[in-house]
């Protein structure tokens, strides 16, 4: 009896909080390259060799070296602590399968956008996909070796992004610069529940701590 009150008496186990994230972006961005580096896990990954058939509706401009490319989703995890673990799903980038999104993002507690520099329009589709939704997202800029340098404000202009969507760069291929993305993102969404959504207007934290004078790497 004293055996059987002493299970009884020991606390339940405490399972971790998932949150989801989604990783966004326009062909060849580097979302499967971002998921990779900060996942803890072997990441799933659904790329498929680019063929010539692809080349028309995949226009290569800008992305002539890219041999495949991803035709359902990327999955990683990543442990934040104890209590909280994020579940990563990187989306399709091309056009042809952009109704995944609409299954991808149930559930999904914000986002990251990928910009690349060399096809900043690319990025439009996202962007405008979870301003309808009302998701919480950052931008993050993927500079790739050669392409054009831009400063946060002109990103933001020529996105058209609200002054409190965070703007910030990474290197999609360094975990320390994914996992500085994904904090960016989280502390931007607990800004704006705690502000009520009300960041019109003004800068989330990510921008007053200035992420854009931080890492000037390289990415690909």
């Amino acid at each position: 009896m004293v055996y059987a009150d002493d299970c009884d008496t020991r606390p339940a186990a405490v399972l971790p909080a998932t949150l989801k994230i989604l990783v966004a972006g326009g062909f060849g961005a580097g979302k499967t390259t971002f998921v990779g580096a900060v996942s803890e896990i072997e990441p799933l990954c659904t790329e498929e060799l680019l063929s010539g058939l692809g080349e028309r509706p995949d226009p290569l401009d800008g992305v002539a070296t890219k041999t495949c490319t991803t035709v359902a989703l990327d999955f990683g995890r990543l442990t934040l602590d104890g209590r909280h673990v994020l579940y990563l799903f990187g989306t399709p980038g091309q056009e042809r399968f952009w109704f995944l999104w609409e299954e991808l993002c149930a559930g999904a507690l914000g986002a990251v956008v990928l910009a690349d520099t060399r096809r900043l329009a690319d990025c439009f589709p996202a962007v405008d996909f979870f301003e309808r939704r009302g998701i919480g997202f950052i931008v993050a800029v993927n500079e790739f070796d050669g392409g054009h340098r831009y400063t946060a404000d002109e990103v933001r202009e020529a996105v058209g992004l609200g002054a409190g969507v965070p703007v910030v760069r990474c290197d999609a291929r360094l975990t320390s610069s994914g996992t500085g993305t994904l904090a960016a993102l989280v502390q931007h969404l607990l800004f704006t529940a705690t502000t009520d959504g009300s960041t019109h207007g003004s800068a989330g934290p990510a921008d007053a701590a200035g992420p854009w004078d931080g890492d000037g790497g390289t990415p690909r």
